[in-house]
């Protein structure tokens, strides 16, 4: 198992945010994890990354314990994080945000041949390249977030809400994106208000309330779960 969540309890001062909750993403398949806003599942990603601390030791990357390790640790092990918000730098070029990605590398020329490779994902990027980030679409800027995290050659990503306020041709666009990063053997942990289209992607799900694992299961049987098609796939 490429990571693990054993019994995770994360606190904003005496508020418990998770409470107990446990998760496991198999090497190169695709997890979603799905719920109500705030449920849980930003304050998760958050948590694995080291951005929030749990209060126990009781996260695993690889099987080595990485509860106590930094975010930029965190990064080096080969996690990389997508955040809900992009978080760009609006007045940066296009390039130069991509190359923030890949601060903790030092080989340059490795580095060249993954910006070469996110051209050839996101060919927008390269026309814009010498843009500022803060001129570009929306989608644009999603993918410019994807690809920046994808600039420090990540196993595991974290994408959270990665089609939050696009057009619907636009999600189309990510979501295929997301497909064919799995495809290219990157582990994917997807934090998505689109849930059918997060439970099609998924080989298992998982459904967040109140900071408990709720439900979880294969994406196609929870698809099919009538609580699950109420409250979320506008279904029934």
């Amino acid at each position: 198992m490429l990571l693990e969540l054993n019994a995770v309890h994360a606190f904003y001062g005496k508020v418990e945010a998770l409470k107990g909750i446990s998760l496991r993403v198999r090497e190169r398949a695709i997890v979603s994890l799905l719920g109500a806003n705030g449920a849980g599942k930003t304050t998760t990603v958050r948590t694995i990354m080291g951005m929030h601390r749990s209060r126990d030791n009781d996260i695993r990357f690889d099987n080595a314990p990485i509860g106590n390790v930094a975010p930029h640790q965190i990064v080096g092990l080969g996690i990389a994080m997508v955040p809900e918000r992009r978080e760009l730098f609006p007045d940066m070029s296009v390039v130069d945000n991509l190359d923030m990605g890949a601060y903790r590398r030092r080989d340059r020329r490795d580095v060249r041949r993954t910006l070469d490779w996110i051209y050839t994902l996101f060919p927008v990027l390269a026309e814009r390249r010498k843009q500022r980030a803060g001129a570009l679409s929306g989608g644009q800027q999603q993918m410019l977030a994807i690809g920046r995290s994808l600039m420090s050659r990540p196993r595991l990503l974290l994408l959270d809400e990665p089609t939050l306020g696009l057009a619907p041709v636009l999600v189309k666009q990510i979501f295929a994106i997301v497909q064919e990063l799995n495809r290219q053997g990157i582990t994917i942990l997807l934090i998505e208000q689109n849930a059918r289209q997060a439970l099609k992607l998924a080989e298992y799900g998982y459904i967040l309330e109140n900071g408990r694992i709720a439900l979880e299961g294969e994406g196609a049987l929870l698809m099919q779960d009538e609580n699950v098609q109420r409250s979320y796939l506008g279904a029934i």
